[in-house]
């Protein structure tokens, strides 16, 4: 069994944001030569989230309007978190939308559905982040 490790750097200039790494994990998985396996791919910041849907535009600003409503950034005051930081809603925006994803990996290309993609999702942004991709098979 192969194993591969990968790191990309994220480093948005605003607070929140999304992107598409759908074609940086691929690039990872062909990096590795797997052919048959499974790929994890994690946010690794309590701030951020990594998660599989479509790429569409109206449904990024959906995405955006309803975890504001759920845990609105401010007032800071209404989060016992915050004191140092200013980050409570970003904490509860990641849960809301998870760590990680695994993905099949079949005949050395990401097994999705037809439009799936993976994203990092960043809440508390405008500093140096990183995304692990873990991948595992023959």
């Amino acid at each position: 069994m192969k194993s591969h490790r990968k790191e990309l750097h994220v480093h948005l200039p605003a607070r929140r944001g999304l992107v598409n790494i759908t074609p940086q994990v691929q690039q990872a998985i062909d990096e590795s030569g797997v052919r048959e396996g499974l790929c994890l791919v994690n946010a690794m910041n309590i701030t951020a989230s990594v998660f599989i849907n479509d790429d569409e535009a109206g449904l990024h600003r959906d995405y955006e309007r309803w975890l504001e409503r759920l845990a609105p950034e401010k007032p800071y005051s209404q989060y016992d978190h915050n004191g140092f930081e200013d980050n409570a809603d970003a904490h509860l925006k990641r849960t809301v939308m998870g760590r990680e994803v695994v993905c099949a990996i079949t005949g050395g290309r990401l097994d999705f559905g037809t439009w799936e993609q993976i994203f990092y999702f960043e809440f508390d942004g405008m500093r140096d982040k990183r995304v692990l991709i873990k991948i595992i098979g023959e």
